[in-house]
Formats: structure tokens, C-alpha cells, sequence
């Protein structure tokens, strides 16, 4: 069956992780282009205060606070798309934690709960959306990483859930075939992009977490996204360095290993940790620190 994508402005899309970062940017974007949007995340009040913005400017919106680790509570997420706008014609998986610490450091219980977030969010979201996309057809996409292929030190468990996630989507793309089913399934894969992602994160280190430099926008994680929820694409790399370290990871894996281990030294900034504990397990809410904000730290400009 043809597989047949709206406009971005006849479209209602729906969120995971559009409380800050790449979330947010990609719902700030889309409502620019004039899409319907439904916004999950942990964060309630920050939910709330961006679908306020929105309304202000005549975008309809909804807010649904929502853990997606959870099944029953993505399963909300897709009920309330059908009650306010009958419809869902793109879903986006991306709610995603970090914990920032060496493997044989990480607790059983962080690394389960990272999982839960990263892997399992993304499972509950893909099967919460599949009846409804396949109903009226429309996109899954699953926002992955570079670490979905290559690996980096200091986050070994993050880049183990997003490895995870590429095969469980190529698996469904696979499977969704065998149906003929009028769905696109996208595996979007950025490099490091400027968002609050190491604040949010678990922190076992001694100093306050970064991600290495070059770092891109997250407006371009954001356009890569929209442009998967209007063209079928199957995966996509965004920033040259998401290319060339999945690429050598594949072609000289050898190499590749050799520089990730030079990353560790350069996933943090030279001051102690501000917050160890992240967004791991309590959501933060707007005004308390990176909440409610697509840009984090960046090169090292105050978030």
C-alpha cells in the first residue's frame, strides 16, 4: 500500500520529550508551520505554560503529562489525540535520559530506568501510535543517535538503549512491510546537539556534565524530523559528525574505538557537578534550571 504524508500544516503530530530540547524545538517548529499538536513529557507545568504560548499565537495544542516508561500512560497520550482531534498523523519518539558515569559504576536500578525511558518509551509510543497510523496512514519517528551505530565512554549505557532502538524500528519497518501497512518508520540519528540533555542526566562524575564539541543546533534535529513526517525516509543522519562516526564505526571499527576512548575527557565542563541527580527519575519543571528550554550549555554559554 502507498504510503501518503500530509503537509506539515494538515498534520496533527504528536510529542514525546517536548518539554525542552529537541522536543520542544521540533513543537516550536511545527507550530510555525501550523500543525495540531499533542505534547507529552513528565513535566506538567512546562506542558502547560508551551501550550499557552502556542495558543497566543493560534496554534491548537494539547498537553498530556505522561512517564513513557509506562504503558497505560502513553496509551493517554494517544487518547487524548483522538478526543481533541480525532486523528493522529505523525508520532515522535523522543523522550530520552542519560546517565553520565563509567558501566561497572552505573546502579542496576539507573541503568533499568534509563531503559525505561529511552527503549521502552519508545516501544509503548510505536505501539500506542501503530493502530491510528494505520488507520489513516502517517510516520513513526523514532529520534535515535549516532550512538545508535558507534558508541561513546562515560555513557555506555545510553549509547547500549540507542542501539537498542534502531534495532527494535528496523525490526518494525520490517514487519510493517509484511502488512503492507501505509506507515513510514524514520530512525533519525543527530550528533551532539546544544539542548539541556546533560543536565537532565544521572551524574556519577565529579565534575558537571557536557557533551563534546562540535555540537548542532537542535532547530536542525527539529527540521530533520518534520522533513521525515512529510517524505518517507528510512534513516537519517543529522550533522556530518553523526556520518562520520557511525561510518567508522562500520568501515574501521578498530579506529573508531580508539576515538570514542578520546571522548571521555571532553564530556565535561572543569567545575563540579550542579545537580547529580538530573531528571532521571523526578522531572523539573519550568524555571528550575534547563526546563522548558530548547538550548543547553552549548560551548559553554549559561543555559
Amino acid at each position: 500500500m502507498a504510503i501518503q504524508l500530509k503537509p506539515i500544516d494538515q498534520q496533527v503530530i504528536v510529542i514525546t520529550g517536548a518539554s525542552s530540547g529537541i522536543g520542544l524545538a521540533t513543537a516550536d517548529m511545527a507550530a510555525e508551520r501550523g500543525a495540531k499538536l499533542v505534547l507529552a513529557a513528565r513535566s506538567k507545568e512546562t506542558l502547560d505554560s508551551i501550550v499557552r504560548r502556542y495558543a497566543e499565537q493560534g496554534v491548537e495544542a494539547v498537553a498530556v503529562a505522561a512517564d513513557v516508561g509506562v504503558r497505560a500512560q502513553v496509551a493517554e497520550i494517544a487518547e487524548a489525540a483522538i478526543s481533541r482531534f480525532g486523528r493522529i498523523d505523525t508520532w515522535v519518539n523522543d523522550a530520552g535520559v542519560s546517565v553520565y558515569g563509567l558501566l561497572e559504576e552505573v546502579s542496576e536500578e539507573d541503568s533499568r530506568r534509563l531503559f525505561d525511558t529511552n527503549f521502552w518509551g519508545v516501544v509503548n509510543g510505536s505501539l500506542a501510535a501503530l493502530p491510528y497510523l494505520k488507520a489513516g496512514g502517517g510516520a513513526l519517528i523514532n529520534v535515535g543517535s549516532e550512538v545508535s551505530e558507534a558508541v561513546i565512554p562515560l555513557q555506555g549505557m545510553y549509547s547500549a538503549s540507542k542501539h537498542a532502538v534502531k534495532g527494535f524500528t528496523d525490526a518494525l519497518r520490517v514487519e510493517l512491510k509484511l502488512g503492507q501497512a501505509p506507515v513510514s518508520v524514520t530512525l533519525v540519528e543527530p550528533t551532539a546537539v546544544n539542548t539541556p540533555y546533560p543536565q537532565h542526566a544521572k551524574n556519577y562524575t565529579d565534575r558537571e556534565a557536557a557533551l563534546p564539541t562540535p555540537q548542532i543546533d537542535p532547530a536542525k534535529v527539529a527540521d530533520a524530523i518534520l522533513d521525515a513526517a512529510t517524505h518517507q525516509r528510512r534513516e537519517v543522519k543529522v550533522g556530518m559528525m553523526a556520518k562520520i562516526n557511525t561510518n567508522m564505526a562500520h568501515l574501521a571499527p578498530t579506529i573508531a574505538d580508539w576515538m570514542a576512548s578520546k571522548q571521555a575527557d571532553r564530556q565535561h565542563y572543569d567545575e563540579p557537578p550542579r545537580d547529580r541527580a538530573g531528571a532521571l527519575y523526578e522531572a523539573c519543571e519550568k524555571g528550575a534550571g534547563p526546563c522548558g528550554r530548547t538550548h543547553g550549555l552549548g560551548a559553554r554559554g549559561e543555559v
